[in-house]
């Protein structure tokens, strides 16, 4: 089942007069739990394609369908109200609230969507605990590495039960064993939650991860290449 279907993407940004397409004409699709990486250059628009799909960014043309919804159709308040409901995401900086502990920060999200006391404490005790930080709930952003800080990231990510999680270089500031924890926890819980997870990286451990690769250059799709899962 498509979960995401973006045809004829295109983001044009003014720079000094002159006009940059970031993104140049992109089609493409995502099913339901797929483990995707976007990979390219620095420059070649995986970043900011990511962007437009989390409508964190404006479509200067073209269309993204997110569970039959063009987001691009979305007024402000509407689109910030689709992704709380729908979308994840993890940053490349963590973005954790530095006075909340582990647990608070998890459980944000849902406190804006209103979830009950209840659902957010068993939800959030579940994921700390899945990332493997059950012990340290109450650690403060301060008191934990930066793998652990990530790892907080992503329980957040997935507390609200996302249809999808966008996922910025999640790996650019970690070192290679806390980068194959973090990567076999998202793949755990990709497979166990059926959470489509899309990643922008330039990081090959990542790259060796997903079962599909997609290559930017230009703003264009180079490449996209399907993987069987025990790749």
């Amino acid at each position: 089942m498509k979960v995401i279907d973006i045809s004829n993407l295109t983001k044009v940004y003014n720079e000094s007069e002159v006009k940059v397409k970031a993104v140049n004409n992109v089609s493409l699709s995502f099913e339901e739990g797929e483990f995707a990486a976007i990979v390219g250059p620095s420059g070649s628009g995986k970043t900011t394609l990511l962007n437009l799909i989390g409508g964190l960014d404006k479509a200067t043309e073209g269309k993204i369908i997110v569970d039959g919804t063009n987001i691009n159709d979305l007024k402000s308040s509407e689109l910030i109200d689709f992704r709380l409901k729908n979308i994840g995401f993890v940053f490349q900086s963590y973005n954790l609230i530095p006075v909340l502990t582990a647990k608070e920060n998890v459980e944000f999200i849902m406190e804006l969507q209103g979830r009950s006391s209840k659902e957010r404490d068993d939800r959030t005790t579940e994921l700390l605990s899945a990332v493997g930080l059950g012990e340290r709930v109450n650690a403060r952003p301060s008191k934990l590495s930066g793998g652990q800080q990530q790892r907080v990231a992503v329980a957040r990510a997935l507390a609200s039960k996302p249809k999808f999680v966008l996922a910025d270089e999640p790996t650019a500031n970690l070192d290679s064993k806390s980068t194959e924890t973090l990567l076999d926890i998202m793949e755990e819980l990709n497979k166990k939650e059926k959470i489509t997870f899309i990643f922008s990286t330039h990081d090959q451990r990542v790259v060796k991860k997903a079962r599909r690769v997609i290559t930017v250059e230009d703003g264009s799709v180079v490449s996209d290449e399907k993987r069987n899962s025990e790749n």
